[in-house]
C-alpha cells in the first residue's frame, strides 16, 4: 500500500481517525498509584533515548511510554525489574508499530553503552517472559490510542495559506508548516514526560499541541473553525492542557537562556536551530502580546530522519540520565529531561493583539 505509512493522506482518512476516536474511549483508566511513579520520568527518557538510538517513530514511543504507565499503575515492581519492563514494553511498541526490519535487535540492545552502565543485560528468554506478562496483562490487546496517533492528521490543516502571522499574510507557507510541525512534535515530547498528560484523552493532548503551536508562532485565528470542526474539540476545551504545555515550554525557554549566557555564542557555532527570536524569557500570558515572532535565518539540520525529534531548545549532542540511585549514566541521544510542570495558573486566551511587524511580504 503506497500510502500505509502516511494513512492521513490516503482516502480512508476519516475512517482510521474515526476509528481512533472510537477506541480511545476504551482506553484503560489510569489512576496513578504506582509505588514508582516517582521513578517514571527516569524510565520515560530512558524509552525516548533508546527509540532515538533505533529512530523509531513517535507512535512507538508513545505507546512503549503508555504501556510502561499501564503496567506500573497495576504492579508493584522493583527498579531492576522496570529496566526490563521498560525495555519490553519498547519491543512491544515496535514490534506493533514499525516494520520488522526496525524493530530493534536484542544484540543491538545489549551492545549499547546505556546497557553497561546500568549493569543490564537482556537474554532471550527473560525479554519472551516479560513480553508474554505484558500481553497478558493487556490482553493481547496493543491497539491503544496515544496522542501521536492523531498529530499528523491535524497537522494536515494545521496550516493554512488563509492564516494570518501577526495579522499579516504569510510569506512562505511550506516554511511555516516545517515550524508548525516542530513545534507540534516538541509539545509531544514535553506531553510524554509528566504523568498528568494521562488525565486527557489523547485526541484532545494532540489538538492541544497543534493548538499550542499555533499560539507561539502567532498565527491567527489561533483555533480556526477548520481545525475545530476535523477535532471537535473547542479551544476552551483545549486550555487546561494547553496551559501545562506553555508551563514546560518557559520552563525550556527559561533553561536555554540560561545556558545561552553560560555558554555565548554557542548554538550559532555550532548550527542548531533556535525557534525564537526573541532573547527574553517570556510567560504565557507574554506570549501573546509579542510583536512578532521571528522565523530563524539557518535552515533545518539536514540528515535527520522524519520522525527525529527536534533539538528544540536543549541544544546537546549528549544526555544523561539521573538513575534512582543517584549516579548519572551518559547515553548519547538528542533527548533532555524537561523541567518538571508546576501547579501555576495562566490565562490564556486565544484572542490577542500583536503589533505588525514591517517586513517584505
Amino acid at each position: 500500500m503506497e500510502l500505509e505509512d502516511q494513512w492521513w493522506k490516503g482516502q480512508l482518512a476519516a475512517d482510521i481517525y474515526q476509528a481512533l476516536r472510537y477506541k480511545e474511549l476504551e482506553l484503560p483508566s489510569y489512576k496513578g498509584q504506582s509505588p514508582q511513579l516517582n521513578l517514571r520520568r527516569y524510565f520515560a527518557d530512558l524509552i525516548a533515548i533508546v527509540s532515538n538510538r533505533f529512530r523509531l517513530s513517535p507512535a512507538a514511543r508513545h505507546l512503549a511510554v503508555y504501556l510502561l504507565d499501564l503496567f506500573m499503575d497495576r504492579y508493584d515492581v522493583t527498579v531492576q525489574q522496570l529496566h526490563m519492563v521498560s525495555l519490553s514494553c519498547l519491543l512491544l511498541a515496535s514490534k506493533f508499530e514499525e516494520r520488522e526490519d526496525r524493530v530493534p535487535k536484542l544484540e543491538t540492545l545489549n551492545s549499547l553503552g546505556c546497557m553497561s552502565s546500568m549493569n543490564l543485560v537482556l537474554t532471550k528468554q527473560g525479554l519472551l517472559h516479560m513480553e508474554l506478562l505484558l500481553l497478558e496483562t493487556f490482553q493481547w490487546n496493543l491497539y491503544l490510542p496515544t496522542a501521536a496517533h492523531f498529530i499528523e492528521y491535524y497537522l494536515s490543516i494545521a496550516v493554512h495559506e488563509g492564516d494570518l502571522h501577526d495579522g499579516w499574510p504569510m510569506t512562505c507557507l511550506e516554511k511555516t508548516k516545517l515550524f508548525m510541525a516542530k513545534y507540534a512534535d516538541y509539545f509531544l515530547e514535553v506531553s510524554l514526560q509528566d504523568h498528568v498528560f494521562l488525565c486527557f484523552a489523547p485526541s484532545l493532548v494532540s489538538a492541544a499541541c497543534v493548538a499550542t503551536s499555533r499560539l507561539i508562532l502567532h498565527l491567527s485565528p489561533t483555533w480556526p473553525p477548520r481545525l475545530q470542526r476535523l477535532t471537535g474539540y473547542t479551544w476552551e476545551n483545549l486550555v487546561p492542557c494547553a496551559e501545562k504545555l506553555l508551563i514546560a515550554h518557559d520552563g525550556d525557554v527559561k533553561e536555554a537562556n540560561k545556558q545561552k549566557c553560560q555558554q555565548p555564542g554557542q548554538q550559532q557555532q555550532q548550527g542548531q536551530t533556535v525557534y525564537h527570536g526573541s532573547g527574553q524569557t517570556a510567560t504565557v500570558a507574554q506570549y501573546l502580546h509579542w510583536p512578532c515572532v521571528q522565523y530563524p535565518q539557518q535552515a533545518p539540520q539536514p540528515g535527520l530522519a522524519p520522525n527525529h525529534r527536534p533539538a528544540s531548545y536543549l541544544n546537546h549532542s549528549t544526555a544523561s540520565l539521573q538513575t534512582p540511585n543517584g549516579n548519572t549514566q551518559p547515553i548519547t541521544a538528542l533527548q533532555d529531561p524537561k523541567s518538571s510542570i508546576t501547579n501555576r495558573a495562566y490565562q490564556v486566551s486565544m484572542h490577542y493583539n500583536c503589533a505588525a511587524p514591517c517586513f517584505d511580504r
